[in-house]
Formats: C-alpha cells, structure tokens, sequence
C-alpha cells in the first residue's frame, strides 16, 4: 500500500522504518524537507520520498498522523482536509499539554469526556480514523521483542474495515490486537500513554508493554 505519514519526527521515522520493511511506499511529510533528520533518514531509505503535509496525504491510501497533539489540527489544515476524505487514518497522537509532568504524571488539554481522537474526527468527518501506536515509546512500534511474550496494541474506531486493515498492519509490525469498539473508546485508550511514560519519568524505566491477560 502507499502510505503517507504526516510528521518528520521519530514516530513518522519509525513507523516509516516499517512499513518500508513491510514493503509498502512511504512518503514522509514535513514542514521542512531540509531538516538534517529527515535528510540522514532519507539517505538511509533511498525509496522513501520526501514531501509536505499536503503531498503526503495526497500520496497515501493510508494515511498517519505522528504529530504531537498540539500541532494535529495544523498539521491537518496544512494536509488539506479533502485529502482524508475515505481514507483509513492511523491516528498516533496524545493530548499532551506542554507543561512539565507532576510526580511522572503527564498533563492532557482533554477531559474524560472528550478524546483528542474524537476532536480529530470531527474535523475529518468522512475519514476512517484508527486509534494505534500512541500507548508504547518509539522504540517498540517495529517487532517489539519481550520475554514475556507479544505486546497488546488497543485500538478503536467507527469503521470496522478499516480497523481490520490496521489490525492486519499490527499483526505483520508484530503486535498483538484488541478492538475496544467506537471512537468513545479513545478516552480510555489515550490515558495509557500517562500510564505507559510513570515508570519512565520516575525511574527511568521505557522498556516495557502492555500485554491483555485473558481466561
């Protein structure tokens, strides 16, 4: 599939790094295709194309939104709303607000009664958006290896095609996954990531997972 990732940073990166090892087209987009980041990478995967926000979207048949949370709606603005129109949307993003943690415990700009993710869909209406990737560090989104056996990645959304097809993605990125039904389901799915960074912040501990334990 052509797959189009909107944001430069580390998460746009490495979920580029796997989808390329998954054999599908990558295009990365950025505000700055000059960035020595995106260049070093770019020289790293030679069949990756670089390009805006709005030629990414363009681009993609799936397209991944790895911007930070404060910066989706601009990012999205930039991609062009019209460009998501019926297209699977792999949604990455917390709703960090950008002051420090208190004791390990990030700050949301969201309420248990609103996911960014629900925000996201508002604006995109007609764009079939997955919730995936936003509850595990960078390092363990590619064939994350724990003794303890496969990661969960929970996911959710209104369209259960396109859902399957990011489960199917998962599957292959060697995650385990569990579909907690609507976009509602985003409020309690988007917290994990507070969970996932306590260890980290107070005792610098990133190396782990989630894992759904069942009878």
């Amino acid at each position: 599939m052509k797959i189009g990732i909107i944001g430069s940073g580390v998460v746009g990166r490495v979920l580029g790094n796997g989808f390329l090892s998954e054999g599908h087209k990558v295009m990365l987009g950025t505000r700055n295709i000059s960035k020595e980041e995106v260049i070093k990478w770019k020289n790293e995967n030679p069949t990756v194309l670089l390009g805006s926000f709005q030629e990414a979207a363009q681009f993609g048949e799936i397209i991944v939104l790895a911007v930070s949370g404060l910066a989706v709606e601009d990012a999205i603005n930039l991609a062009g709303k019209e460009h998501f129109i019926d297209k699977i949307v792999i949604d990455t993003t917390n709703p960090m607000a950008a002051v420090p943690p208190d004791n390990g415990v990030l700050k949301y700009f969201t309420t248990l009664e609103e996911s960014l993710m629900e925000r996201i869909q508002k604006i995109l209406p007609d764009a079939k958006i997955v919730k995936a990737f936003n509850s595990v560090g960078n390092a363990f989104m590619y064939k994350p290896k724990f003794p303890a056996g496969i990661p969960t990645m929970f996911i959710c959304g209104n369209d259960d095609a396109a859902k399957k097809t990011i489960t199917d993605i998962l599957t292959s990125f060697g995650w385990e996954t569990e579909d907690m039904g609507k976009i509602e389901a985003a409020r309690a799915i988007e917290p994990l990531c507070i969970l996932w960074c306590i260890p980290g912040f107070i005792r610098n501990q990133w190396t782990h997972a989630f894992k759904l334990l069942k009878m």
